[in-house]
């Protein structure tokens, strides 16, 4: 594949994959959950999640490749183990991408007042954009993701700064209302604004320089995502926004004291934004990963088709365009909600961490603080887990579905091809 990510697109796909649907609603729930004291979980969160941001970083600048996780895990503990980190990720994305399409068509929908046929129109609109964008190139996707991110920024920075003259000192007390166990519960919540660093793994097999893109480009996503959010939390907080049974819309609240009735159709706008630019970054990801997979054997054949012009894997997004138009039907028909949707890819989305932080410690041991810095990601994916509930069905699924698949495919279960015998012995050995 063509190397065409430079510093400045990876910059922008890293925010483009991690800021997603989560600054939209979580910063108001983690409010209402542990009140002013929230602003700890998100200090506490930013600090804790950038070794997980970082391992990602030290692996996709020593292993790039367009396997991502995958082929980090394959390096680690094994072709096998790879593959299944891999469909782990590959089997998040097709339910998580119309997920976040709902998500940002939604808010943008409600704004202007439109019913739910126009919020299911918009959403369809919006995963085809991320899927016809990364189909032209990597390069139209990294200048994409820069424009997009760019606006994101702006229109989140003008909120937060007209938001500060309606900031009281009185909306942070009292400044644990409901105890400190509850800060323990808004951390586990907010653990879902900054995942995403994984996604960018799967394209470092395109950075135009894999050490300066995979490190630096995560080092300044990161602190840049760790500001945003806390002013974001902050905002929510010093406005008391959330309040009302308002948690959910707690940014367009905010936004809105800023820029007055444009505010919500404003709000609505940033979170297309938004979501379109994190499908953008996972339609990216997954596709290559399909690819990767193909190459290995470990996924059809019809996963390697490439683009003539861009060298895009074709196949991959062919195979992600059907699972969206199916996830969508299924959803149009009334079968499952979007709260229900949501629940479904929590749990592959942290297996691929596990399995990712994992071989980090292992690969990178050559360099003792890096192997740390992986082992201190595992261990946090470790302990959010068990609050998948019963989203680890849907991980088990996908598990036993592999494990069966290999099964059947190992050499002692394969048909046997009956064999012609030649008259010559030498001849019948070539043979």
């Amino acid at each position: 594949m063509k190397r065409t990510i430079g510093l400045p697109q990876a910059v922008a796909l890293y925010i483009g994959s991690v800021l997603g649907s989560g600054i939209l609603v979580v910063p108001g729930l983690a409010a209402e959950i542990a009140g002013p004291a929230s602003i700890v979980a998100w200090g506490f969160m930013a600090l804790l999640i950038l070794p997980m941001a970082l391992s990602m970083g030290f692996l996709a600048a020593r292993f790039p490749n367009a396997g991502g996780v995958s082929h980090f895990v394959e390096r680690a503990f094994g072709p096998k183990a790879g593959a299944l980190a891999g469909w782990f990720f590959l089997a998040s994305v097709p339910i998580g991408g119309p997920v976040a399409a709902l998500t940002g068509a939604g808010y943008l929908t409600d704004a202007l007042g439109l019913g739910e046929n126009w919020r299911f129109a918009l959403a369809c609109a919006m995963l085809a954009a991320a899927l016809l964008v990364n189909a032209a190139g990597m390069k139209l996707v990294g200048g994409v993701q820069i424009a997009v991110v760019a606006a994101i920024v702006a229109v989140l920075a003008a909120g937060i700064v007209g938001a500060a003259p309606h900031l009281s000192a009185a909306s942070f007390t009292p400044f644990a209302p409901h105890g400190w166990l509850a800060v323990g519960k808004a951390t586990a919540l907010l653990f879902w604004c900054f995942i995403g660093w994984e996604a960018v793994s799967h394209l470092s097999g395109e950075f135009k320089d894999p050490k300066k893109a995979g490190i630096r480009g995560v080092v300044i996503a990161a602190l840049l995502l760790g500001v945003l959010y806390l002013l974001t939390a902050v905002a929510t907080i010093g406005t008391a926004s959330y309040h009302g049974g308002a948690a959910d819309v707690s940014l367009g609240r905010v936004i809105g004291m800023a820029l007055g009735r444009a505010g919500g159709i404003i709000t609505g706008v940033v979170a297309v934004l938004i979501c379109t630019a994190t499908i953008i970054s996972y339609a990216g990801a997954s596709s290559r990963l399909a690819y990767s997979l193909a190459e290995r054997g470990e996924a059809p054949r019809a996963f390697r088709t490439l683009t003539k012009r861009s060298a895009t894997p074709a196949g991959g997004l062919l195979f992600l365009a059907v699972c969206f138009a199916l996830v969508m039907a299924v959803y149009a028909g009334g079968a499952v909600s979007l709260s229900q949707l949501i629940r479904f890819p929590n749990a592959t989305f942290i297996l691929t961490y596990i399995c990712g932080t994992a071989a980090g410690v292992r690969l990178l041991k050559d360099s003792p603080w890096q192997a740390r810095i992986s082992g201190i990601s595992c261990l946090c994916s470790l302990a959010v887990f068990p609050f998948v509930g019963s989203a680890a069905w849907y991980a088990l699924a996908v598990a036993a579905a592999f494990l069966l698949t290999a099964y059947l495919r190992s050499p002692k279960h394969r048909v046997p091809v009956p064999r012609v015998f030649a008259a010559d012995p030498e001849e019948d050995d070539r043979r």
